[in-house]
């Protein structure tokens, strides 16, 4: 039977720490120096030094929140910039699928209207033959008129410069007859010094005309397919997307395209508005080239803002040299009543359900569109911001039913 163990007296020095007490030391020292954050078991009878103050830099919330929203509007500039400059070094390209997008708003209806009584391809042929018949006849009829009334203009337009010379020089210009004589003279000295330039400029807008064809045919080509099967093409470009940004790019694409569908028709309505108006104003103050002028009002009114007054002053100018200042300031106050009908009237009615801009969003947009790319700019401009803003609504309101569903 064995004897009862007894405890043996401890004999080492108490000043002294235990092997087992320094290798704890050691250990706590080796995780100290490695960085370890969780505190160490506290050592019995062991003094810990207090922790030194921590320095945390703090920063305004205001300021924070500045520079979060500083940066990612810079990631976004720099994305958008990247792809205008591409859409820059293709925009013959750009334009076409513009343009064939606006052909298919147009005829979409047309072609869906006639797929109820013949297949598919033929009713797309028949909308797209249609209407470029439909064109080719407006213009060759503006040239007929133009060639039948070209003797009578010549005739007029010499009478008028004479009648607009005689005019400056009373009152209240009073301008000398010699410094009109010598602006004549200058602008004959201009364009037989500058013939060589002239020529060049004219056989550069003959390669200009190539392409604007080329783009014509483009986007014609493009019409073709986007309005016989521009829906399937969609669902394609659909089906290529993450799963998880489907959703959301085909809520944003049919807010895209109701918004720029219900813009290009409520556009085109109030340029033929406009066209009528002043064809029909002019042709009763007898100022030639009523029908010409009135096309011209036509496409002018594509640019909102600026474009009718541009197109009104050409018809002023007209009818200045035509049938005198009387006439012309009759058509510059035709210049006004159309614009107050065109921005109290036929914007709010006929744009309201397609485009919620407000007015200084549309001049800020037309103008830095023109900045950027000239007219072309300044016609997309609109159409593009309504897009977008289309687009980012559709998304707001479908995450906002989302929450509340939740």
């Amino acid at each position: 039977m064995p004897r009862p163990s007894h405890p043996q007296p401890d004999h080492t020095d108490p000043g002294v720490p235990s092997e087992g007490r320094r290798h704890r030391i050691r250990t706590a020292s080796r995780q100290a120096l490695r960085g370890i954050t969780r505190p160490a078991n506290r050592i019995p009878g062991a003094q810990q030094a207090p922790p030194g103050p921590r320095y945390e830099p703090r920063v305004n919330p205001t300021l924070q929140t500045a520079a979060a929203y500083a940066w990612r509007i810079l990631v976004v500039g720099a994305v958008v910039y990247a792809v205008f400059s591409a859409l820059g070094r293709f925009h013959e390209v750009a334009v076409a699928v513009f343009l064939g997008l606006v052909g298919t708003a147009m005829l979409r209806p047309v072609a869906d209207l006639l797929d109820r009584l013949m297949p598919r391809p033929l009713a797309v042929a028949v909308a797209l033959v249609g209407s470029i018949v439909l064109v080719l006849g407006v213009l060759t009829l503006i040239g007929e008129v133009v060639a039948a009334e070209r003797a009578g203009l010549e005739r007029e337009f010499g009478d008028g410069l004479v009648r607009i010379e005689h005019w400056l020089e009373g009152p209240p210009f009073r301008l000398n007859p010699k410094a009109l004589d010598d602006m004549q003279s200058r602008i004959g000295q201009f364009l037989s010094s500058h013939r060589s330039t002239l020529i060049s400029t004219a056989l550069s807008g003959v390669g200009r005309l190539v392409e604007v064809v080329t783009v014509f045919v483009l986007a014609l080509f493009c019409s073709v397919f986007f309005i016989h099967s521009g829906d399937r093409q969609w669902d394609w470009f659909c089906d290529q997307l993450p799963q998880t940004a489907r959703a959301r790019v085909t809520i944003a694409g049919r807010a895209a395209w109701r918004t720029f569908t219900g813009y290009t028709h409520g556009i085109v309505l109030v340029a033929a508005t406009n066209a009528v108006l002043v064809g029909l104003a002019l042709f009763a103050l007898g100022v030639p080239l009523a029908l010409p002028l009135a096309l011209l009002e036509f496409f002018a009114a594509f640019i909102p803002l600026i474009g009718s007054p541009v197109a009104l002053a050409v018809a002023a100018v007209v009818a200045l040299a035509a049938k005198g200042p009387i006439v012309a300031a009759v058509v510059i106050a035709l210049i006004v009543v159309i614009g107050q009908i065109e921005g109290h009237l036929l914007h709010p009615i006929v744009m309201s359900l397609a485009v919620r801009l407000h007015p200084v969003v549309v001049a800020l947009a037309v103008i830095g569109g023109a900045i950027a790319a000239g007219v072309l700019g300044a016609v997309v401009a609109v159409p593009l911001v309504s897009v977008v803003w289309s687009a980012h609504q559709a998304l707001r309101q479908a995450h906002e039913s989302a929450q509340a569903n939740d």
